[in-house]
Order: C-alpha cells, then sequence, then structure tokens
C-alpha cells in the first residue's frame, strides 16, 4: 500500500515537472477533457446513468439471487441465458456506460461470466436505431454486416469468456446458493411491473434525437417527457402502495453503493479520454484526428486494428458514431477498419473499461477488451475483403 502511494506521488510529481503545460496542443487538451467531462455530465449522467443506478440497485435488491442464477448462472440453459442477453440490445438503446450499472448488478446477483459480458457487450452494441442510421447514412452493406457482427460477437465473445473461466462460476454460483433468500414480499407480476417501469423510464429518459430523421422515433422524442413524468408518477404509487419504508431505503442505498463504485472511475475515463483523443468531431487531443484518418485508409490488417483500437478505448455517446464515421470514410478511412471501429467502439470505452475492471478484476477484463478488439479487427479484414 505505501509503495502504491510513493508511486503515485512519483508519477504526479513527473507529470508537474516535464509535462509542456504552455505548450498549446497541450493546453486545448486539457481544456478538451474539461469540455468533455462536461457535456457527459449534461448528456448521460441525468437521464442515462441515475435511471441505470436505481435499476442495479433494485436488482441486487428485489430480483431473486436463484431466479439469477437459474436463468444466468453457470448451471443455466445455455440457449436460453444467451438469447435473453444478447437480445437486451435491441431494448435498451444506451451507450458502453450506461450498461455498467445492470451489468454489475446481474453479475454480483450470481449471473455467469458468459451472459454477463455478452449482457455487457449487446447492450450498447445491438441497438436497432444506431443499425437502422448505420444503413441510411453509410450504406445498408454497413448497416447489415454491423448487425450479423454485433449479434454474433456478443454470444462468441460470452461463450469463450465461460470457457476460459468456467471453474471461478462454478465456485461463485456455489457460494450463491449458500446465501439465505429473503421472503418475497411481492407477486411475481408486481415485481415484473416495478422492473418494466424502471426500464421504460430509463429507455424514454434517454430516448435521443437522431441526426436523421427517422419517422416512429423523432415522434416518441416529442412525447419523451410526458411519458416519462407518467411512468416516475406510477413508479411513486407503485413505491407507496407495494413497498415499505425499510424496502425503500435499502433500494437507495444500494442504488449510492454501485453511484460511489462506478461514478468516479467513469469520471476520470472521461478526463483522460477527452484529454487524448478530444469530444468526437472536434480535433482538440493530444493524439490529432487527421493522424488516426491517415492510419485507417486501405483494409490491412494494420489499419483495422487501430480502428479497433481507437473504437475500444475512444468514448461514443449512443448514436454519435455514425456520423464521425461518416467524416471519416469521407476522409479516406476503409470500409473493413469503419466495420471495425462500429464493432468495437460503442460497446467499450476507456472510462467502461476502468469500470469492468473494478467488477471482473484486471485478467477478465484484459480477456474481454482483447477480445472485441481481434474479433473488430478480423470482421473488419473479411468485411473489407468481400466489399473490395
Amino acid at each position: 500500500m505505501e509503495f502504491k502511494k510513493f508511486i503515485l506521488i512519483l508519477l504526479i510529481f513527473l507529470g508537474a515537472y516535464f509535462i509542456p503545460f504552455s505548450d498549446p496542443r497541450v493546453e486545448g487538451s486539457i481544456l478538451e477533457a474539461f469540455h468533455m467531462l462536461q457535456e457527459y455530465a449534461r448528456e448521460h449522467v441525468l437521464f442515462c446513468l441515475v435511471p441505470a443506478f436505481f435499476i442495479a440497485g433494485a436488482i441486487g435488491n428485489f430480483i431473486s439471487q436463484n431466479s439469477v442464477i437459474k436463468y444466468f448462472g453457470s448451471g443455466a440453459k445455455r440457449w436460453l441465458s444467451y438469447m435473453i442477453a444478447s437480445g437486451s440490445g435491441t431494448v435498451l438503446a444506451v451507450c458502453s456506460c450506461t450498461v455498467l450499472p445492470l451489468f454489475a448488478g446481474i453479475y454480483k446477483r450470481g449471473a455467469g461470466i458468459g451472459p454477463a459480458v455478452t449482457f455487457l457487450y449487446s447492450g450498447p452494441a445491438i441497438n436497432i436505431l444506431a443499425i437502422i442510421l448505420t444503413a441510411r447514412i453509410l450504406g445498408w452493406q454497413l448497416g447489415v454486416a454491423r448487425a450479423l457482427g454485433a449479434i454474433f460477437f456478443s454470444l462468441i465473445i460470452g461463450l469463450i469468456m465461460s470457457a476460459l473461466y468456467s471453474k471461478e462460476d462454478e465456485e461463485r454460483t456455489r457460494k450463491s446458493m449458500n446465501l439465505i433468500e429473503e421472503e418475497e414480499r411481492r407477486t411475481p407480476i408486481q415485481n415484473s411491473i416495478y422492473f418494466l417501469t424502471l426500464v421504460l423510464i430509463l429507455i424514454f429518459a434517454a430516448w435521443g434525437r437522431p441526426s436523421e430523421p427517422v419517422g416512429l422515433w423523432n415522434t416518441i422524442y416529442g412525447m419523451k417527457w410526458y411519458i416519462t413524468i407518467a411512468l416516475l408518477m406510477f413508479l411513486g404509487y407503485i413505491l407507496v402502495r407495494w413497498f415499505d419504508s425499510e424496502e425503500r431505503l435499502s433500494w437507495t442505498s444500494a442504488t449510492w453503493d454501485f453511484a460511489k463504485q462506478i461514478l468516479p472511475l467513469l469520471f476520470i475515463g472521461v478526463l483522460i479520454s477527452g484529454a487524448l483523443m478530444g469530444r468526437p468531431g472536434i480535433d482538440a487531443g493530444l493524439i490529432p484526428s487527421q493522424y488516426i484518418s491517415s492510419a485507417v485508409g486501405g483494409n490491412s490488417l494494420l489499419s483495422n486494428f487501430i480502428a479497433s483500437i481507437v473504437g475500444t478505448f475512444m468514448y461514443f455517446a449512443t448514436l454519435t458514431e455514425v456520423p464521425i464515421l461518416q467524416g471519416l470514410i469521407g476522409s479516406g478511412m476503409g470500409q473493413g477498419p469503419a466495420l471495425a471501429l462500429l464493432l468495437a467502439g460503442p460497446a467499450l470505452s476507456l472510462p467502461s473499461i476502468l469500470v469492468i475492471r473494478s467488477v471482473l478484476g484486471t485478467r477478465k477484463t484484459l480477456t474481454f477488451v482483447f477480445l472485441v478488439i481481434v474479433m473488430a479487427t478480423i470482421a473488419g479484414m473479411l468485411y473489407g475483403y468481400i466489399v473490395a
């Protein structure tokens, strides 16, 4: 512990001593980091993360651990658990950070690492509107490739993680099964209505306006706050009629526990990501955007690998990856690297990686990141070869 403190102090000293803060690029990147943090706070914390924290707290308090283990544990029917986990993205139009509290909730409640990671990847990746926009703006071929790749990736990555860490999963399941479950105070229908209301609040509160008009989506966007307020009123009625004060207190306490664990890491990650690469579409980070665009031309192994790396560590808010890619393709980005970035970008980011590590540990997190990068690179090369 003392050695870690010494290393931290040493790094801060070396940074303060050697970083050329007077350099315009460095000055701009520092300012850009805080601009990105502000944008993140304004657009994602209140209407995406806060509802997600409350859902995670509810999972930890009111979903039977036996139920989670039954459907998502190491001994569950694989076809059912992976089907539910991979299909989550069709409902949750969320970014890689918003899905984190939900992932942490089901994993800590006893879900196997395979289904949990499948859910973690599919939540932001299999987003129906994002896929539709990809097809409309970037071409139907890229839209279809993105949809098929995201579904396939979520299943394969989950199955590989399950195979690699099956023994640890079985041990976690055995320990979880020894815990005493509290008696259910509500009927399954009441619990279903409660959770459905929470999920709908998250969906409509986070409902964004797409850059291109998409019929029904824009109509719902115009009504989103009326629907959200109605759902909040209904939730208040549920909490008063179906929950006692002790349960409401334990729910808010669990929600706060998730927020304490996740938010600081997310904010640190957003600051670092903003300083390195800047906000999407703004060339103010330490790494100039022209370096990235020039490195992802063609369809070589290196260009696909670089696109996967950039997608893995750069933060993309939901749907922003499509107009960003439109600009990169116009600057010479290859079709293969474009798909690689689409498959790696929405599912991961530097902020989300920091949080995943706090839940899974360093080894499992590195394995997950490695699988995403490798599979995105391979998919990009295959797609680039086919369209060429």
